[in-house]
Order: structure tokens, then sequence, then C-alpha cells
């Protein structure tokens, strides 16, 4: 399996539409984007069930943590946060607290047993069992479900999803990589994809809302394969393109073994895939790789990059990185920095092991010392860090982007945000006539290693106006 970028906490905002004395549902997200879509297909159930959407917690009937268990932090984070709810608790005797996703699959029992805290244990294959489950609950009764399935793919389920101008479709469910550090085939299950037409018409329908832009989500999106008519990732790709021709198309996320040429040719046959491809490597080290299961040389990965620049030069790529695995030397965590070197990556994820209780690499014991772990992370950190800062002083400066505009920036509200199609962060100044999905032109005028600063430029032949309906 190939982790997707963590993500911050997220909080569901109120709808359209609420319901007036309907039970309120709040829910909480952990994890990658995967669990992101997967709170928006539980809110497009419940919604369609009779409950209302809280925008705070005190406001709600029900709380839902939406967990992940790819690290052990992710795992430690909502540990803390139920001990948080408590006083919701204590103030309204009634309120049912749940917990969903991977986490919810894998540590079901001691969640159950958190001094009655949580009534509700759902794994990511059950969430259509949640209406009767919350009627239980609020009749008193504990209740879990977590069996996986090799069929679940919530396809005929409309997702939940506020005001945004971004959205994440997934297509599919699970992974049959079982590289020895992941846990996520135990926690997800089997790879099984939707079919084709059916998300097609979710992209369509999400263009008519008002949204700019996609991202097709899978835990390797490469090995996606239509149970209709065997249409592949490369067709699928294509068939979104033609039907939503202004949409801005990404994906997450791809495993390097299956990164066919048909489908590097298909990225690049059409101007609005987005040139950026999360290409995660996870070691330099070929006995690492092996140790592993990741099915790839080192040579034969760099081989795939080589592939990719040839076709599509101004393609930008990212990677994941893991520090310390199980029996590396510094030999092996040398090579990795010297991939770093060679590859030359736009931004990458980088994280120290965390051994998953389940996976076959939990056998083997956590043998690199803390201290060492966190060194070797840092030196990758630092060294891919002046690696993107290098890329976007040398590369980016002068450079003109069609940025999607996202909203006011974050540090200074004065001026905007927006996104190039190879996923960088650009701030640029505020305008009366940029509003928030308006697609426009930045000349780069400045770079740090994680944003680009830049002007607005008038390109009368290129200017498109998508403002949000």
């Amino acid at each position: 399996m190939v982790e997707l970028p963590v993500l911050s906490l997220t909080e569901t905002q109120t709808i359209p539409g609420e319901r007036r004395g309907a039970r309120q549902v709040y829910i909480e997200t952990y994890g990658c984007q995967m669990n992101v879509n997967d709170s928006e297909i539980v809110l497009g159930l419940l919604h369609a069930n009779g409950y209302g959407i809280a925008k705070h917690p005190e406001e709600a009937d029900v709380i839902l943590i939406n967990t992940c268990a790819v690290r052990e932090h992710a795992e430690q984070r909502v540990f803390e946060r139920l001990n948080h709810l408590k006083p919701y608790k204590r103030h309204k005797p009634e309120l049912v607290v749940g917990i969903l996703g991977c986490m919810a699959e894998r540590l079901r029992s001691r969640l159950l047993g958190q001094k009655r805290l949580v009534e509700l244990v759902v794994g990511p294959d059950e969430y259509r069992k949640l209406p009767q489950l919350l009627e239980q609950a609020f009749a008193g009764e504990q209740g879990i479900a977590v069996r996986l399935s090799r069929v679940e793919t919530y396809d005929d389920i409309e997702p939940l999803r506020t005001e945004g101008i971004s959205a994440w479709v997934s297509i599919m469910r699970g992974c049959d990589k079982f590289c020895t550090f992941c846990i996520v085939p135990f926690t997800r299950g089997r790879e099984r994809s939707r079919p084709l037409q059916s998300i097609v018409t979710e992209v369509q329908r999400l263009w008519q809302h008002g949204f700019k832009e996609v991202t097709l989500l899978g835990q390797n999106v490469n090995s996606y394969l239509d149970p209709i008519t065997g249409a592949d990732f490369a067709d699928l790709l294509a068939a979104c393109a033609e039907a939503v021709p202004q949409m801005r198309i990404r994906y997450l996320t791809s495993h390097p073994r299956d990164m066919s040429d048909k489908l590097i040719d298909t990225m690049a046959a059409y101007p609005h895939l987005c040139k950026y491809i999360h290409l995660p490597v996870q070691s330099g080290s070929d006995r690492i790789l092996a140790l592993m299961n990741r099915g790839y040389t080192v040579e034969q990965y760099l081989e795939r990059v080589e592939r990719i620049r040839a076709v599509m030069p101004d393609c930008a790529l990212s990677t994941d990185i893991i520090a310390g695995f199980c029996t590396e030397t510094e030999e092996d965590h040398q090579a990795t920095l010297e991939l770093l070197r060679t590859v030359r990556y736009d931004g990458a994820y980088m994280f120290k092991y965390s051994p998953r209780e389940g996976t076959k690499a939990w056998k083997w014991g956590d043998d690199v010392p803390e201290e060492v772990k966190i060194r070797r992370l840092n030196e990758i950190i630092a060294l891919q860090q002046q690696i993107s800062y290098e890329i976007n002083r040398e590369r980016e400066i002068g450079r003109l982007h069609e940025v999607l505009v996202e909203g006011p920036s974050k540090r200074n509200p004065e001026q905007w945000q927006g996104r190039t199609d190879t996923n960088k962060v650009v701030i640029f100044p505020q305008t009366p006539e940029i509003g928030v999905g308006s697609l426009i032109h930045v000349r780069i005028q400045q770079a740090t290693s994680a944003t680009l600063f830049g002007e607005v430029v008038a390109v009368p032949e290129l200017a498109t106006s998508l403002q949000v309906a």
C-alpha cells in the first residue's frame, strides 16, 4: 500500500438546507484524503436518513471521529481527543460518541472500553449500518461493525460535501500490495474498483455544482480496473478529462510498480490533467525496498521517473520517505539521501518508521534506535527542503503559472492563495475582480522551499474566469 499524505484535523461545516429539530451529527476527520472522502460518504448517508449536520461538537447529538491507523501518532491523537470529549458527555449524557474508520477496525475492543464514552465502533466497510447502529446506541446499546468487504465501494451513495472548489472522489477501496510496514490491507481490505461510469457521472455532477478541481483517490489508483468493462486507470482519466474539459483533474496515489507508459502518455495528452505525480519510493536502498515488499528496485523506479520527465518535462514529482525501517543501516540511509539528490523531488512527505501491530514487519522488531531515526529523518528533511528551495528559485522565478484561487492566504488575509497545476501554493495580491474559483495567471517573483509569490498578469488570449456560481 502507498501512504497518502496525512491531513490535519478537519471539521465539517454546516450545509445548506439544515433540518431543524433533527438529531445533529458532528464529524472530525483524522488521516488521509481517503478519510475525508469517507466522512463525506457518512454525512451523505446520515443526511439521507434525517440527520442534520452540526458545526460545533457542543451542538451535536452524535459525535463521530473518523480515524487513521497508518501511524502511531494519528492513533495517539484520537485517544487524546476522546479525553477532551468527556466533558461533553457529562454535560449531555444522551450524547452518542462513535469511532469510525481504520482505527475502529484495528482497536475495536480497546475503544469500546473507554469508560463507556464510546458507544459505537464502525469500520470503513460498514458505514451503511450507521443509521441502525445509532438508533440502538440512543436506546443504550453499544454497537460494533468492523467486517471487511470484498465488494463495498459506496458507489451508489452521494457524498455530502460542503462549499468549496476542490473535491475528493474515491475510485476504489483497499489494497493488494501488502507492503510489510503497512496496516491498510488489514483495515481497508482487498482492492475493489467502482464502475467507471459512476465515477465520471460524479465528476460531471461536481462540475455542475460549481467545483473546479477534483482529485481521484485510491490507495493505489494505478491498479484501478473497471469491474464492468475492464478499463484501466488511464482509460478512466481520459474519460473524466473528456467529460469535464474545463475541470482540473488530479489523482492520489500511484504505486511505482504500476505506473504505466499508457498512463504517462494519457496525462500528457490532456492539458487539464494536472502535471503532478505523487510517486512514493519509501527508501533509496534496494535491500530495504525488498524488505518492504515494494516490488521494484531503485533502478526500476528511476526508469519510471525518466519516462515521466521525458514525456512531461514540467511535471512536478513528490514522494514518501520512511526513515529508520527495520534493520536500516547507515549505508541504506545514505542511499536514500543519494536518491533524493538524483531525482530532485519538488516535495516529499517524510516520516520515521512507526511499527504497526498486525503487519509483517511488526514481527521483525523495531531495531533502529529512536535517536538514530530522528537524526536520519532530520537529515532527509533538511536535504529535501534545500532541493525544493533550489528548484523553486531556479525554475519558478519569472515563470507564468495558471493558478486556481482557493481563498485568502492563511498568513495574510489581505492576499490570495491559489495552487498551480503542479500542486504548488502561490500567494499573490488581492484584486476586486478575482474571487474564489477564479483561474488566473500569476508571474512568480519570489520563492521559498514551500511557497511561490507573484503578481497577477492579464493574458487576454489565455485568461479564463471560473467564478463559483
